[in-house]
């Protein structure tokens, strides 16, 4: 069932990997910190620890609910229990699974004929109902309800006789979006998944390699990022990487596909400190906001009324930056001002599990900075809009502090379609812009303000980098699905 709280896109998960430092579990609680606004909702770490006296590995593990902070706050966890100099962690947001079930919190581990193996996965498998279904007719017994669960029984069932011939097998059965990092006995694993929805970059602190879905947890640890894991690459770090110097790097398969990049990785998920598919985000959010300014400008009924623009605290930032310096470009008078103040004290309202209490829920996050805002032309700037509830309740909160006019301008398309690669959205019937047919003045009535401006998709696309023959998944905005949906999946979804 949908989220009936869910009034933002919701992000998908942080994995991170350290292998070769024998702090690896408090290296990968620094980088799940970094991490921490992709999910929430809990946080798991698993390390591998070779045990002299019985000359065989061991893998710790610690899960729980909550934020990264809380979870591994027991005394000693990170250095005495969590031993070993191999570790991969995961900060969770339920795409596929119950989200109030412990036993989803990832990392899931195995212990299967071919050894050990422990696995975090961001992003979402568009055919894991379909295989789920073949594997329980054959009579396998799932311990989840999460898709990623599915990858183990793939690799446990795997006839090639090698570990990583298995993972390869398993991958290439799998379809959708994944970005994985996997622990074995002795190797720390990365892979993503042909069209590289999903980010996952590589990164070296002195001998130490990690893996994580953001280069912020790299920077936390004042470590140097390499590069990204390609689409469809297995990378293995092991103790040949050790000897060498170099890291293993295979295909999953043969296959090669045109590259789908989630463009709201840019628009919304990720941290604007962050490279994301090797681009800065910050640099692409200014954009973003400059080619918003030239296709939605603002004209107020009386040009000699002051205009201010202000953003919604904090995810639209830089965005609103580069509009007011696009729009100052082109001639106009709009002034930057912080209008709108964050409480840092309540959290990402729409990804807290369990969140029952609606009303009041943009008071206890924003007040407004009611001396900026009275008299003048306001001009609010936010990444997206789903509902369009938070927005709403966002602009009667300006609203009451005496502009002339409210205007809302989005550096984003409208939201039509649910996202299958790893987002969570409403049913389409409950996104506004479905509500609205697509009228922008049926949306600001709606909204209550002046006016409403989104970016096309067009625009959108001319904003993110291209240089490289970049392609990106536009499929919340323009209904286009590169990949293929289960038709049960679909079926669920309509009647959520």
């Amino acid at each position: 069932m949908t989220n009936p709280n869910l009034d933002k896109p919701r992000c998908h998960c942080a994995v991170f990997g350290v292998y070769g430092d024998r702090r690896a579990a408090q290296m990968t609680y620094y980088g799940l910190l970094a991490q921490q606004h992709r999910g929430q909702e809990g946080s798991g770490i698993v390390t591998s620890d070779f045990h002299e006296k019985s000359g065989r590995y061991r893998f710790h593990t610690h899960k729980d609910f909550g934020l990264v902070d809380d979870v591994y706050k027991q005394p000693g966890l990170l250095t005495d229990v969590l031993r070993g100099s191999i570790a991969i962690g995961h900060n969770r947001y339920s795409t596929a699974g119950a989200a109030d079930n412990k036993s989803n919190i990832q990392p899931f581990m195995v212990h299967y004929r071919g050894g050990r193996i422990a696995i975090a996965h961001n992003g979402n498998l568009t055919n894991f109902r379909a295989i789920r279904q073949k594997l329980e007719d054959e009579g396998t017994i799932f311990q989840t309800t999460s898709d990623t669960e599915v990858i183990l029984h793939l690799i446990a069932r795997s006839k090639e006789t090698t570990q990583i011939g298995q993972i390869r097998d398993a991958l290439s059965q799998v379809r959708g979006a994944f970005s994985l990092v996997l622990l074995t006995d002795n190797a720390l694993i990365g892979a993503r998944d042909h069209h590289g929805f999903r980010p996952l970059a590589l990164g070296r602190k002195g001998d130490a390699y990690l893996l994580a879905s953001e280069t912020v947890g790299f920077d936390i640890l004042d470590a140097e990022y390499v590069r990204d894991v390609e689409p469809g690459e297995i990378v293995i770090i092991d103790e040949n990487t050790k000897r060498t110097g170099a890291v293993t790097s295979l295909r999953i398969d043969d296959r090669v596909e045109q590259r789908h990049h989630c463009i709201f990785e840019f628009i919304y998920f990720s941290r604007p400190d962050s490279q994301i598919f090797g681009h800065s985000v910050d640099k692409v959010r200014r954009k973003l906001g400059k080619n918003l300014a030239i296709s939605q400008p603002v004209t107020p009924a009386n040009p000699n009324d002051k205009v201010i623009v202000i953003n919604v605290p904090d995810s639209s930032n830089t965005a609103t930056m580069g509009y007011v310096s696009q729009n100052n470009k082109m001639g106009g008078k709009a002034k930057l001002e912080i209008g709108l103040i964050r409480s840092h004290y309540v959290g990402r309202t729409f990804i807290q599990p369990k969140q029952d209490v609606r009303q009041n829920k943009v008071k206890t996050k924003f007040n407004t900075v009611k001396g900026v805002i009275k008299d003048n032309v306001v001009v609010i700037v936010d990444d997206s809009i789903v509902r369009g509830t938070t927005s709403k309740q966002l602009v009667q909160l300006v609203r009451q502090a005496g502009p002339k006019e409210v205007h809302f301008r989005v550096s984003s398309p409208p939201i039509t379609h649910p996202c299958h690669y790893g987002m969570d959205f409403p049913t389409p019937g409950e996104l506004i812009a479905n509500q609205c047919n697509g009228d922008v003045q049926k949306i600001a009535a709606e909204l209550g303000a002046d006016s409403v401006g989104y970016m096309s998709v067009e625009d959108l696309l001319a904003s993110a980098p291209s240089e490289n023959g970049e392609h990106y998944c536009t499929a919340c905005f323009s209904g286009k699905y590169p990949v293929p949906i289960d038709a049960h999946q679909t079926k669920e979804e309509n009647e959520a």
